[in-house]
């Protein structure tokens, strides 16, 4: 029977591809959690979309047992998390069921953005930390560069550090002895009360609402009648277990260790990510702190191609709304798109990958808007608007002022790009707060709207640096800008999918490029149609797409030529009229597309 003492509870977290999922497999296979039938790479990704990326969107967890040097037993209790910036909720909330971090920084790169974001996360948690230093199988790998850059740019000590490859196994041994040597046990006292802290929840098909718990004191079993705190809610346990990474039906799980739940519950909804569970008739007097719950900073609607798949939409964002609580949907007609969603996610690449699993699991053709961010409306009457959709801004007159997101980015890169991307940030109106060097490595600290950011600035900092910078980003709150909503009027009619909220100083130049894209794009007409760009009732933009014109004079011949001609060009003149007034202008879908790639060039 394994104490507490015996547990060590620990994340796995670095930058992208610095290899967490590679020795997270290397571990698994070393302490016999698979057999190596059923080993695959990246064997905790679940998803073909995590696999095909190479990255990690889930965290996941695994229990396993390992016989020390020494001959003792122990439970290590493993969570892989994802590296990027957009899934760090998924990161913090990993943090919180665990006592101590395994940070991989790949010896070839270096620090990187989001390894820096990730360990000040695991701080913040008070996590002992234990740097491991991966990919040392590469000629490329520079062991004391990489050290020195840690001590230097993070601030913890490389002393206790282990080089290793997650490719060859090598110095996987190390790293098990080195969590069993540094890192501490889990507190915590089962013959207490019962208390849990719910990680993370999920649908099954089979099973309904799975839970991840971290059992901080006293036990949970089957049969048990428990309740979460938040809601009052009571619920019999029926199932209790751990993933090794297999399931594994157990009887209890005491305190310290992390395993699942499920009690029969068929809406995730009624599962709160950082809710406390206690026992029904032993409830406690207060609940564990929690997290934050993650809130939509990105927003853009979603519509199919296709109007007749608007149900094969709906019923597609329901199911992943099951796995993926963090995004946000709402129903919402254009004139110009027809039915669709407005949908909410943590950021672009999460948008990315929702639109691709829709696409690809549900077979749906979808067209994106622009994507924007929520802006704070501050009215005259001192209510404040929370903006999501440009379309629905109140009448000018009523607003007092606008507020926009910011974010602080930190940006990584060898210092001979740094001039290109202080340019970029000055033109994405960003303001320079730090700039360190580690070596010939630039780390540099801008504050910058989010707006600015959230379509095209990380393709950007990639191409201009051919893929070395890197770039990470947390939200810091509202301030006020220069903020005017740019409409786009077609036929003197306002196209509600592409009006979009822009600064002031560059309304006129994104309003020319739009009215010039959609004069390529729109087919021509029986009558002549004008592009315009509109703030409020100006117009700062215009196009003229001009119509078919029939040669209506070719019969004519002999006397009284000039008056029939006369007469039938204004005949011609009048249809055109009619026809503009009356006629309806066809925006076709390139169209749309066309000009949410203008944003991006």
């Amino acid at each position: 029977m394994s104490t507490i003492n015996n547990i060590r509870n620990f994340a796995i977290i670095a930058h992208i591809d610095h290899g967490k999922s590679t020795i997270a497999d290397r571990i698994i296979h070393k302490c016999g959690g698979l057999t190596e039938r059923e080993m695959k790479a990246q064997v905790l990704d679940s998803m073909d979309i995590e696999r095909e990326r190479g990255i990690t969107i889930k965290a996941q967890t695994v229990k396993l047992n390992y016989k020390s040097k020494d001959g003792k037993d122990y439970i290590l209790n493993i969570i892989d998390t994802p590296g990027h910036v957009d899934f760090s909720y998924e990161v913090s909330r990993s943090l919180y069921a665990c006592e101590g971090s395994i940070l991989i920084v790949d010896s070839t790169q270096g620090v990187e953005a989001q390894t820096l974001a990730n360990v000040y996360q695991a701080m913040d948690t008070n996590h002992e930390i234990i740097p491991i230093l991966n990919k040392i199988d590469l000629p490329a790998s520079e062991i004391e560069k990489t050290k020195n850059q840690i001590e230097e740019v993070i601030g913890i000590d490389t002393s206790n550090s282990v080089p290793c490859s997650g490719k060859t196994g090598e110095g996987i041994d190390e790293i098990l002895e080195k969590i069993i040597q540094t890192l501490p046990p889990p507190r915590g006292n089962k013959n207490d009360i019962l208390k849990c802290l719910l990680v993370d929840s999920w649908y099954d098909s089979y099973l309904g609402v799975v839970i991840l718990i971290r059992v901080i004191d006293g036990k949970i079993k089957k049969n048990m009648k428990i309740k979460m705190m938040s809601t009052n809610q009571e619920y019999i346990v029926e199932k209790v277990g751990v993933f090794t990474p297999k399931p594994k039906d157990m009887d209890e799980l005491n305190s310290g260790e992390i395993g699942f739940i499920i009690t029969g519950i068929k809406n995730l909804s009624d599962t709160k990510v950082g809710d406390t569970i206690c026992e029904a008739n032993k409830p406690l007097k207060e609940a564990l702190p929690g997290f934050k719950p993650s809130k939509p900073v990105v927003f853009c609607g979603l519509f199919p191609v296709d109007s007749s798949e608007y149900q094969k939409l709906k019923d597609g964002l329901a199911k992943l709304k099951l796995n993926d609580s963090s995004f946000s949907y709402e129903p919402e007609s254009s004139s110009a798109l027809g039915l669709g969603f407005r949908c909410g996610f943590l950021g672009l690449l999460h948008l990315e990958i929702i639109t691709e699993r829709l696409e690809r699991e549900f077979d749906i053709n979808l067209l994106t808007t622009t994507p924007g961010v929520v802006y704070k409306v501050h009215q005259n009457n001192d209510k404040v608007l929370d903006l999501q959709n440009p379309s629905n801004l109140p009448d000018p007159t009523i607003i007092k002022y606008i507020e926009e997101p910011w974010i602080k980015a930190t940006i990584i890169t060898p210092d001979q790009y740094l001039g290109p991307i202080i340019k970029i940030c000055q033109n994405k109106r960003g303001i320079q707060t730090n700039l360190n060097y580690s070596g010939n490595r630039a780390v540099l600290n801008y504050e910058i709207p989010l707006n600015e950011v959230v379509f095209d600035f990380n393709d950007r900092l990639k191409s201009i640096t051919s893929g070395y910078a890197s770039f990470d980003y947390e939200i810091i709150g509202h301030r006020e800008g220069e903020l005017v909503k740019l409409s786009i009027l077609v036929n003197g009619e306002p196209v509600d999918a592409l009006a979009m909220m822009v600064h002031k100083d560059f309304a006129q130049t994104i309003g020319r490029e739009v009215c010039e894209k959609l004069k390529d794009l729109i087919p021509r007409h029986n009558f002549m149609i004008p592009i315009q760009a509109a703030i409020g009732g100006k117009i700062i933009a215009r196009e003229t797409i001009k119509g078919f014109k029939k040669d209506v004079l070719t019969k004519i011949h002999g006397g009284g030529a000039r008056d029939r001609k006369r007469k039938l060009l204004d005949k011609q003149k009048k249809g055109k009229a009619r026809s503009k007034q009356f006629g309806k202008v066809e925006i076709p879908q390139e169209a749309f597309i066309g000009v949410l790639k203008i944003n991006k060039d």
